[in-house]
């Protein structure tokens, strides 16, 4: 990949690929392993780029089979608490904070079809793509996802 290129990808992409490795590992050590390695195996790609959105889904589906690798070789370190984990994302308003932390706090399978959806403004089937995964799990996970997550901020308000 050209010098020029991989930099302004790097610079525009870097908090994506940092952010959905957060909500899959859990833990700011392995998100941040996570974009160096990414953005390394960007800068080795060989393979010509359709655009923007061509280079965008290609990191984050390299992001996620980096996450899951991880946990496959057993090799992640322990997930943080999600409150621990707000510090490590910028936001506006209280309120991001506790959703953030809410979202943290809901285990793996859920925290990425919600991140990639809400945030990413990811379709069903594009997520179904990217995490290798049918279209019906990845609704199915959505439901389930906001339901725990429903739960957790009623829980919180009271």
């Amino acid at each position: 990949m050209e010098r020029d290129s991989f930099c302004e990808y790097a610079e525009k992409y870097k908090d994506t690929i940092y952010r959905v490795a957060l909500n899959m590992s859990g833990n700011v050590q392995d998100a941040e392993d996570a974009v160096q390695d990414v953005l390394m195996k960007l800068y080795l790609a060989e393979r010509p780029f359709e655009g923007d959105e061509h280079v965008k889904n290609w990191l984050i589906r390299v992001t996620v089979n980096y996450c899951k690798n991880l946990l496959r070789a057993g090799s992640k370190r322990a997930p943080m608490p999600p409150e621990n984990l707000a510090a490590s994302v910028p936001f506006e308003a209280e309120e991001q904070i506790a959703l953030f932390s809410a979202v943290m706090g809901l285990p793996e399978r859920y925290r990425t079809v919600l991140y990639l959806y809400y945030y990413e403004d990811y379709s069903v089937r594009e997520i179904a793509s990217i995490l290798g995964i049918r279209e019906s799990a990845v609704t199915t996970r959505l439901s389930r996802g906001r339901d725990l997550l429903r739960d957790d901020l009623r829980e919180g308000a009271l």
